[in-house]
């Protein structure tokens, strides 16, 4: 079954007890319309649709954000924060040489899909996987043995 992502809306801001300002609107839109952003694009989209923002602005409206679950960070290690939609459970594929992020879908289906082999009382409900790898661009560009 195919997701459907809706525009964010003032209501979208509404409903998770946030203020709606233009600002928070923007940065919202900005993250639904380009999945895998970072922090410094969504100034740089930010700014084309709205005129002058601060970038601290940006950050703090990312982080109220992902407290309030509309927005979702992914991290993979040694990389910049990348920001998605928040959407159910789905994993990444991360390409080790130019960072290029896609989505995949979980093996199984249903959260949260792995589940460790000792849970020591916790109560899971999400496992955050990523996979690394060489994405096919960069794969065509390695010199090829013969």
């Amino acid at each position: 079954m195919t997701e459907v992502f809706i525009p964010p809306t003032e209501q979208t801001l509404r409903l998770a007890g946030l203020q709606v300002t233009a600002q928070r609107l923007s940065v919202l839109r900005a993250v639904h319309g380009h999945p895998h952003t970072s922090a410094d694009e969504v100034v740089q989209h930010v700014r084309t649709a709205i005129g002058s923002i601060s970038r601290q602005a940006v950050y703090d409206a990312l982080n109220l954000m992902v407290d309030k679950g509309l927005v979702h960070r992914i991290q993979p290690a040694g990389a910049t924060a990348r920001y998605e939609i928040r959407r159910n459970n789905h994993h990444h594929l991360v390409c080790r040489k130019c960072g290029a992020m896609r989505d995949t879908e979980c093996g199984t289906g249903k959260a949260p899909c792995l589940l460790p082999k000792h849970s020591f009382g916790y109560e899971i409900d999400e496992a955050e996987v990523i996979y690394w790898g060489i994405c096919p661009a960069c794969q065509a560009k390695q010199p090829h043995d013969l």
